[in-house]
């Protein structure tokens, strides 16, 4: 009688025993790998967070040239309270404000950036808020009048492309420069996404993009929350002109 030859390779157990395998293999590789990676990763956000905050002041860089211009233009680093009040002992640089948001505005910490550029004091406070499918966040730049945008810079984690994600655009940044925070009569209203918007710099508005409603909508009230929090201290300065409100 003629004996069956069974090829183990061929066996559901052995197929099996290969697929742990190199699952346990892939899955050890990618470990070491985003370990390997992980100060890197780190560091480019770093340099990336340095560009947005100079590019707030007009002040462009790669990477590479980021934290030389950084330290260079960045005076001072603060955080405030909800009064305006410095806080001792919290890093600006390192406060995140999606956890901040999380928290009441009398828990929340409030960093500003304070710039020097050829002579002239900028005040860049960062921003982050909601858009239509996800968070909104950004900087936004006031001269020495704590009334002018200097400039601004807005990211996103999940507009719409072609739509909602033109907030990263130059072309829509370019539009808030110069715009007023207050209005006429003194009042802190930040600078409003409205479709229509004029071109004068005296209406606190800009114009919307067609098609991306509420992603404007979001960045109109992430200017003016996040803004308001830091009047009291602007209004402590003896040295700048704030607007009563």
């Amino acid at each position: 009688m003629e004996e069956k030859t069974v090829n183990k390779t061929n066996s559901n157990s052995y197929t099996f025993i290969f697929a742990i395998v190199m699952v346990i293999v892939v899955g050890v590789v990618l470990a070491f790998a985003a370990t390997s990676l992980q100060p890197r990763q780190y560091e480019n956000m770093r340099q990336e967070k340095m560009q947005n905050i100079l590019a707030t002041v007009g002040v462009e860089t790669d990477r590479a040239g980021a934290e030389a211009l950084f330290n260079e233009n960045i005076k001072e680093q603060i955080v405030l309270d909800n009064t305006g009040k410095v806080k001792e002992g919290v890093n600006a640089f390192d406060v995140d404000l999606a956890k901040e948001l999380k928290r009441s505005p009398e828990e929340q910490n409030f960093p500003l950036y304070i710039a020097e550029v050829e002579g002239d004091t900028y005040y860049i406070v960062p921003l982050r808020g909601a858009g239509l499918w996800n968070a909104i966040f950004g900087y936004i730049a006031l001269k020495d009048d704590v009334n002018t945008v200097k400039g601004v810079v807005f990211d996103h984690l999940g507009e719409t492309p072609g739509l909602g994600a033109e907030i990263t655009q130059e072309w829509f940044r370019e539009r808030f420069t110069d715009e007023k925070i207050f209005n006429d009569n003194g009042e802190l209203i930040g600078v409003s996404v409205v479709k229509g918007g004029s071109t004068s710099k005296d209406d606190n508005k800009v114009d919307a993009i067609s098609g991306a409603t509420i992603t404007g909508d979001g960045v109109s009230d992430m200017i003016s929350e996040r803004l308001r929090h830091y009047l009291p201290y602007f209004k402590s300065k003896t040295d700048i002109k704030v607007a009563n409100n």
